[in-house]
């Protein structure tokens, strides 16, 4: 890419004495910068180390020092703003797809899709979003981070089609539900997160990925462990101890709603959280600090629904071996 045309993209300065007219790469990373390439960075070490290594550009917003006068010291007014101006001058709109899923509508598409090469998940690294948009070959680009994608993409695809479907019957475990001509009986899925699903089959298929509704289940975000065993449809109200382990707060709120639901059952719940936590609806959270924590709540607590606020794997484990579930 020619250095003119990079400053015009960026509406960016560049010092007077550079001497480079071309960059053959641009990266973030000290570990891939070669010959000719653009080096993204406001940190003077791996800079000098980066021409050492061949970098023919810097991009910075901050107060550097100039050590080669002959190189492109390229200054923009921010640098995230500015490598993401670079991925969509090199990665168009008309040569990929950019979505925006939440967080549970990504968890759906990795559980139905049949073929999931065909997607390039961005996380919430600057970074490394820049460095999978600039390298990948994929064409359908999927980001959780709102904020960031609307940065990436100002007209960022988001979900917002429904495919036709809906509820027969449900417990807060297991949902029977149709979709267009199909019906799905007594899935492991809580139909708290219906809509989140239908949007995601509207996704799929308008996406043109196959996908298969066989492949719903139970998943680490919303894990339910039956303590005393899980109840069944016709048991809906009877007394079990469960244990719900829940990754977001807004999961937590919906499902202990649903769970007074039935008419004449009265269902006690306790709500465990890291210290200082705050959940709508709930005045008196049970706050734990650790593992041991939890159990030991657990087992002094009465309760017929426990839910646990927690993305740590290793609690869904500690639960299951402590039950022998």
């Amino acid at each position: 890419m020619q250095i003119e045309k990079l400053l015009e993209l960026l509406n960016a300065t560049i010092n007077e004495t550079s001497k480079e007219s071309e960059i053959q790469n641009a990266t973030v990373y000290l570990k891939k910068v070669d010959e000719g390439s653009l080096f993204i960075s406001n940190d003077e070490e791996e800079i000098k180390e980066a021409l050492s290594s061949g970098a023919k550009a810097i991009l910075y917003d901050s107060d550097l020092t100039i050590t080669d006068p002959n190189i492109a010291w390229i200054k923009v007014n921010d640098i995230q703003s500015a490598a993401f101006k670079i991925t969509e001058y090199v990665v168009s709109d008309e040569d990929a797809s950019f979505y925006y899923l939440n967080s549970r509508e990504i968890t759906f598409f990795k559980m139905i899709a049949l073929y999931q090469r065909d997607a390039e998940y961005l996380g919430d690294d600057w970074r490394k979003v820049f460095e999978k948009v600039l390298n990948s070959r994929k064409k359908l680009f999927i980001g959780s981070d709102i904020d960031l994608m609307k940065k990436l993409r100002p007209k960022v695809k988001i979900l917002k089609r429904e495919v036709d479907g809906y509820i027969i019957s449900d417990t807060l475990f297991r949902t029977t539900f149709r979709i267009g001509k199909y019906v799905y009986q007594y899935k492991q899925f809580s139909p708290i997160h219906i809509e989140q699903l239908l949007r995601t089959i509207a996704f799929c298929e308008d996406t043109n990925q196959e996908y298969s509704l066989e492949r719903v289940r139970y998943f680490n975000g919303f894990m339910p462990l039956f303590i005393e065993g899980e109840p069944s449809l016709n048991e809906y109200s009877k007394n079990n101890r469960i244990v719900i382990v829940c990754d977001n707060l807004a999961d937590i709120s919906r499902a202990r709603d649903y769970a007074k639901l039935p008419s004449g059952w009265v269902v006690k719940t306790a709500v465990l959280t890291p210290p200082k936590t705050k959940i709508d609806g709930v005045q008196k959270p049970i706050y734990y600090r650790n593992h041991d924590d939890i159990l030991d709540i657990l087992q002094g607590s009465n309760f017929n629904y426990a839910f646990i606020y927690s993305d740590d794997v290793n609690v869904i484990n500690m639960i299951k071996k402590e039950y022998n579930i």
